[in-house]
């Protein structure tokens, strides 16, 4: 039996191990926190086939730097003496073009909707309760300009195979009666769906907890990385080495260092988002996950909960929180929704994550092209939780050498080498 020692716990590692497990691989993963709070906990839990453009597009750019100089906006990047930060900087702006855009469309597609499948096989394959409901997503907007931007985007993803509809005002509140909106209108994208991340990650960890071939190492940060003759023969921890056939680097926003161990550049900042959760009220029902298209705030019910979640501020790691991006995302949401008023939530009840976030806004999937038994699975920025099951697939047949359920050219790892 092939062993494969799989850096990173988080959503993307977890599923990589799940599917090559599946196809007879013994399998290590190993983190350096406990698992109990990678990224995708906070996530706002969609499934997302929509979301078939990449952020680094045309007019982000622009809208990037006006967004700056307000605290409260949904993305900012912060200004530092930071040659990776300047470095990612200088091909975000080379790649948010049209043509990009166009390139990347299709094969973000497929994906989304390979992974959607795969959520739904899952489920059934391993009786795991993650919340899956098949509702769709509702894009909610409040100005002209977005209403004509979403109206062209529905139209892009109709030609992409995606089941979008434009909804009127009225159209959209028969949907939710109890939901109260002040909205010039929405598009419902039918394609998509949600879930309860928290119910997901800990479900799965149990699985391969449990699962015989397959440990999972936590508290155990990888500080050297050594190959030979074109292949990584093994890793260490500081008391530990690890051998094994094939090697994934899934580290999430901690991807570059362990990158560098092997020499290898993957270029990505992490992107902080912030998420908190508020007891749903069962007068004001909500069953269809929302985004507030201007604000870039989600909204999710789950668990008889509503999660609020967004902002994307790109920096180096920390572990501050920055009370007046959640105070955007709690200003905004009465101005969609005027029946639903959260608080700002105390500072221990707010979750943050740090997103791996490319320059191209595309995630690094596959080999890693200076070795042959090294793939590399990360970058996946706000739709890691989305594209796992779909990522995990991938990895597992590449690293078994059978042709791929899809083709993954613009996810190369090695596109920025």
């Amino acid at each position: 039996m092939s062993k494969v020692i799989i850096i990173g716990g988080g959503i993307i590692g977890l599923f990589s191990a799940y599917y090559l497990h599946k196809s007879g691989w013994e399998v290590e993963i190993i983190d350096q926190g406990d698992l109990s709070d990678n990224c995708s906990y906070g996530n706002a839990g969609m499934i997302t086939p929509s979301h078939f453009v990449p952020l680094a597009a045309p007019g982000m750019v622009e809208q990037g730097i006006r967004w700056m100089f307000n605290s409260k906006s949904p993305f900012y990047v912060k200004p530092a003496f930071n040659t990776e930060l300047f470095g990612w900087g200088l091909k975000f702006l080379k790649s948010a073009t049209k043509k990009h855009v166009d390139k990347s469309a299709g094969a973000l597609t497929d994906i989304s909707m390979l992974s959607k499948t795969l959520f739904m096989e899952f489920e059934k394959d391993t009786d795991i309760d993650f919340g899956l409901v098949d509702k769709g997503i509702l894009m909610l907007f409040k100005t002209q300009r977005m209403v004509e931007e979403e109206q062209h985007l529905a139209e892009q993803a109709t030609m992409l195979g995606l089941d979008a509809q434009y909804l009127s005002p009225d159209e959209c509140r028969k949907l939710q009666p109890g939901v109260e909106m002040d909205i010039l209108g929405a598009v419902h994208y039918h394609c998509d769906a949600h879930l309860y991340p928290n119910k997901l990650m800990v479900g799965l960890i149990k699985y391969l907890d449990n699962a015989e071939g397959v440990r999972i190492y936590r508290n155990t940060e990888i500080t050297k990385i050594t190959p030979n003759d074109g292949k990584i023969i093994s890793v260490s921890s500081a008391n530990k080495e690890f051998t094994g056939d094939a090697f994934v680097i899934a580290g999430g926003a901690w991807s570059p260092g362990i990158a560098r161990l092997a020499d290898l550049k993957v270029p990505l900042m992490p992107g902080k988002g912030y998420s908190f959760m508020v007891k749903q009220d069962t007068s004001k029902l909500m069953t269809i996950p929302s985004i507030l298209c201007e604000a870039r705030v989600a909204v999710t019910p789950m668990n008889g909960s509503i999660r609020y979640g967004g902002t994307m501020e790109v920096g180096k790691i920390n572990d501050k929180v920055n009370m007046n991006r959640v105070k955007g995302i709690v200003e905004s949401v009465p101005k969609y929704l005027p029946n639903f008023k959260p608080e700002v939530p105390q500072q221990k009840d707010i979750w943050f994550g740090f997103r791996p976030v490319s320059p191209d806004g595309l995630p690094y999937i596959g080999l890693s092209g200076k070795y042959k038994n090294l793939a590399i699975a990360t970058g996946h920025a706000m739709i890691g939780l989305s594209l796992a099951p779909a990522t995990g697939k991938l990895i597992n047949e590449v690293l078994n050498g059978t042709q791929p359920t899809m083709n993954m050219e613009v996810f190369s790892p090695g596109r920025f080498q």
